[in-house]
């Protein structure tokens, strides 16, 4: 179970993953080595399943971002487990989830620009042999970006 100081300390390090003990337990008022061994604790326990860098996609020349709804046509286990292994190995697809509904899956893709994402949809995703039908959406916008988990 997590306890407020745990919940606090799990908030800080959303907004800063590069905080030290000392930061962390002048944040959370615990003593550094304190900060720290609930850190580990957080981290053994997996609760923190690792830190990362946010980059910016637009500076990478990834300037098409979109979702794609996949529905496929077939949900046999091998076609199924082929589809599975083939988002996992393309570096444009960055998210994937297995939905309810009619979609099967929803992607986020980031693709440099239009011909690119055509190229993933009619080239990649579309010719696999579970596939039905693909309905993408592209970014126009992102109000707000991704927040960190509510604490």
């Amino acid at each position: 179970m997590l306890d407020d100081t745990d919940t606090r300390l799990l908030a800080a390090l959303q907004k800063d993953a590069h905080l030290t003990a000392h930061q962390l337990g002048e944040l959370i008022n615990l003593s550094s080595s304190q900060a720290g061994r609930r850190r580990q604790r957080l981290e053994a326990d997996g609760f923190i399943q690792g830190y990362a860098a946010r980059l910016d996609p637009e500076r990478l020349g990834l300037h098409v971002q979109g979702f794609v709804q996949v529905q496929l046509a077939t949900h046999k286990p091998d076609q199924a487990r082929g589809f599975a292994q083939l988002i996992s190995t393309r570096p444009e697809i960055t998210s994937a989830w297995i939905m309810t509904g009619e979609a099967d899956y929803l992607l986020r893709v980031y693709c440099a620009d239009l011909p690119g994402l055509n190229h993933l949809l009619h080239d990649v995703i579309l010719p696999h042999p579970a596939v039905a039908r693909v309905q993408s959406q592209i970014v126009m916008d992102q109000p707000k970006r991704d927040a960190p988990l509510p604490t």
